[in-house]
């Protein structure tokens, strides 16, 4: 970052909002919608972000909280967080076409789970109890599978065999957190194995490394991100323990108070991995009325990983000839 001379100015986390994985849940659901007509059923959010949600229902998406409401014979889309194979075996049972939105990075943690626990490991799954990712990942191998939620609990998971022991992790955790729980596991059990490649997704890391970057010149960290999205949560907590005077999660610039500004002369923005760019900008163009209206652009790491939409989507989209957009 280049040298300041003090006056008002907003410093702009990259990456920020939409990764590869929301991306393309998002745009599986627009094109079932375009292929099918609505409605289209959806289990759970799609992503956890209000106004993507809210933009789907528009278009004549209908999200459910189970795959039983969804009427027998009808199209359901599984969200961005994965679901158990008990989900996919009643939505089989209940004859409906299904779209596997789940994200790629948590399909792998799914295989890894199923392939710890084929080999008889008892598996310690860093997560947050009640988040759908944790409830999907943690329902490929129930029997196997402890979660461990937060750094505290590390010191009283109970396991039955300290030496044949693995840890696995939801993908959207803080990365200084979950390896502050590992540490603590392993003071207990030292021979607990490592996952054979990170968890936490890169566009989770990324976004936490961008902020951590302008924290520290920072009075004020504007995240914006729904407060059930737990990646945004966690830019939060980083932007504080990085250096940030004051940080403030937002769905929208309308929630933006007057009073956070106070003294205020550096203000950070970034958003989480399931915000679209269009309600960043609204943010910066509040910002700029309150007199913040130079913004630099502080660029941590370049993202240009893109996934496939679901093959059975490909496929019918292929077979009706509409254009595939790319995601």
């Amino acid at each position: 970052m280049r040298a300041w001379d003090g006056g008002k100015r907003v410093l702009l986390a990259a990456p920020r909002g939409y990764c590869a994985g929301v991306d393309r849940a998002v745009v599986a659901v627009e094109k079932a919608l375009d292929l099918y007509g609505a409605p289209v059923y959806v289990r759970k959010e799609i992503v956890h972000n209000k106004h993507v949600v809210r933009t789907l229902e528009e278009r004549g998406a209908v999200f459910v909280d189970e795959t039983s409401a969804v009427p027998e014979g009808e199209t359901v889309v599984f969200s961005a967080h994965g679901v158990s194979p008990a989900v996919r075996e009643e939505a089989d049972a209940r004859s409906l076409k299904t779209i596997d939105a789940t994200c790629p990075l948590v399909t792998k943690v799914h295989r890894e789970a199923t392939r710890f626990a084929k080999q008889d490991y008892e598996i310690l799954l860093i997560g947050h109890e009640g988040h759908e990712e944790v409830e999907g990942t943690a329902g490929e191998a129930p029997e196997h599978i402890t979660i461990v939620d937060s750094p505290a609990a590390a010191d009283t998971v109970v396991v039955a065999d300290p030496d044949h022991l693995v840890w696995l992790s939801q993908t959207t955790l803080s990365v200084d957190e979950t390896m502050e729980t590992v540490r603590r596991l392993r003071e207990r059990f030292p021979n607990l194995q490592d996952p054979p490649s990170d968890d936490i997704c890169y566009a989770t890391q990324n976004r936490q490394v961008a902020v951590k970057k302008i924290a520290p010149e920072a009075d004020l960290v504007i995240v914006v991100g729904s407060a059930n999205s737990s990646n945004s949560v966690r830019l939060v907590e980083v932007a504080l323990e990085a250096g940030a005077r004051s940080s403030h999660r937002v769905d929208t610039a309308s929630e933006v108070e007057d009073a956070w500004f106070d003294g205020v002369t550096t203000v950070g923005v970034t958003s989480g991995a399931s915000v679209p760019e269009v309600l960043v900008r609204d943010v910066l163009a509040d910002l700029a009325r309150r007199g913040y209206g130079t913004v630099e652009e502080v660029t941590t790491a370049q993202e240009d990983l893109v996934f496939s939409l679901p093959t059975d989507l490909r496929k019918d989209i292929k077979r009706r000839r509409l254009p595939v957009t790319p995601v």
